[in-house]
């Protein structure tokens, strides 16, 4: 048996299939947590799996990302190309907090549609209300580990969701509400209620903590525990990230930091506007400074001396017009920027002093968004066919991992 969904087909094993997107974990996370023996299921996984490298959207936020893996395709057709943009409509800046942005439809409905029982888990809340529409409707599952609390049957397609799990409400900001989203996925298989599902966790832990850490490689070894219960409930397993995760300080430890919108008025003046599209509701993350920035222009004809200038700033790695971001990072030209300006593996690109907090930041500053966090891990439980294996071989994307986990 077999679905379609934006002109992809997905085959549909008789077992369960779960989906995690382990949120912001670059692939050496897992490599310091199996060389240390932490999670011996994962490691089990890729022996008689596969694991390789793959290519996330870009930019490499959450939002974006996310909005891949539940489609299949890249932004330039889901239309999520930040968490915000400008609408060059009202010329007001919009937080792309619910599924009217979207521009496709997802493989979660689709399943659903084709009969299998879906529970979509994301430990933010902002990704249930963008991605989790229509599931319910179909008889499926949809909740956040930040509001499982308020799950009802009519809106989230089950009641007593912290009964069913065991656990009560965690707080967003730990590893914790990472831990329980795959503890629910993994209680709703093994009880039958689910057997198609996506688990989205957060990056707390890893915006605070390298990998090495002892609190990150005690947080893999939870993850790995929860993710050998999917397996022993007879999933087939496919694990992904929505991007890495790198510091982004100088040798003392403090933030790099370039605030575009502030240099670029001081040198061509007020008619202009950066847009951080990194910003969420969760700045303790981040303090909404990531690795790309859009910026428009009241005046297009200084678009090339803007790039030029801005390429000349120690930090800055790439600046694209609209065009070529279109054409080489896959965007939608109508929610992106005139010029799409990208940072070095250790800076950030922000707005101005005033627009960002960094009281929230302790112990310096770790963000994602750019290229250096563009790659990422797929760790599959089960053997790669010949199809896959070409795949594999050529430029495979994390927005491939329900093809992958379908069809291996």
């Amino acid at each position: 048996m077999s679905f379609e969904v934006n002109q992809r087909t997905y085959r549909l094993p008789a077992n369960p299939v779960a989906v995690i997107c382990l949120d912001g974990c670059a692939d050496e996370y897992l490599s310091a947590a199996m060389a240390r023996g932490k999670m011996p299921r994962l490691a089990a996984m890729a022996r008689d799996g596969w694991r390789g490298f793959v290519r996330g959207a870009l930019p490499s936020f959450t939002n974006v990302n996310n909005s891949c893996i539940v489609t299949g395709m890249p932004p330039s057709v889901t239309g999520i190309c930040g968490n915000f943009f400008l609408n060059p409509e009202t010329g007001e800046e919009v937080m792309m907090n619910s599924p009217e942005f979207r521009r496709c439809s997802t493989i979660l409905t689709a399943a659903a549609d084709a009969g299998r029982k879906v529970a979509f888990i994301t430990a933010k809340e902002k990704l249930r209300t963008v991605l989790g529409d229509g599931v319910v409707e179909r008889g499926g599952i949809v909740f956040s580990s930040e509001k499982v609390d308020e799950a009802k049957k009519a809106t989230h397609g089950i009641d007593n969701a912290m009964e069913i799990i065991g656990k009560p409400r965690p707080e967003i900001y730990s590893g914790d509400a990472s831990i329980y989203v795959l503890e629910a996925g993994a209680a709703l298989a093994e009880q039958g209620v689910a057997d198609f599902l996506y688990l989205s966790t957060t990056d707390f832990m890893q915006h605070k903590f390298g990998p090495e850490a002892p609190e990150i490689l005690d947080f893999h070894e939870k993850i790995d525990v929860a993710i050998g219960r999917l397996l022993d409930a007879g999933c087939t397993v496919a694990l992904t990230a929505d991007h890495g995760m790198n510091a982004k300080n100088d040798a003392e430890g403090n933030p790099r930091i370039i605030f575009v919108e502030s240099v670029l008025r001081e040198e061509f003046g007020n008619a202009l506007r950066v847009i951080c599209p990194i910003t969420d509701p969760y700045v303790v993350h981040h303090g909404a400074l990531g690795s790309l920035v859009m910026v428009h222009l009241e005046d297009t004809s200084i678009r090339s001396q803007v790039a030029e200038y801005l390429f000349g700033l120690e930090g800055i790695t790439e600046v694209l017009t609209r065009e070529q971001a279109v054409d080489k990072l896959e965007l939608a030209p109508d929610r992106i920027g005139d010029l799409v300006v990208l940072s070095g593996r250790d800076w950030v690109v922000g707005k101005s002093p005033e627009h960002h907090d960094l009281s929230v930041l302790t112990g310096g500053l770790r963000s994602h968004g750019g290229r250096y966090e563009e790659m990422v891990p797929l760790v599959i439980s089960k053997p790669l066919t010949g199809e896959l294996k070409r795949m594999a071989e050529g430029d495979p994307r994390n927005f491939d991992v329900f093809y992958f986990a379908c069809n291996a």
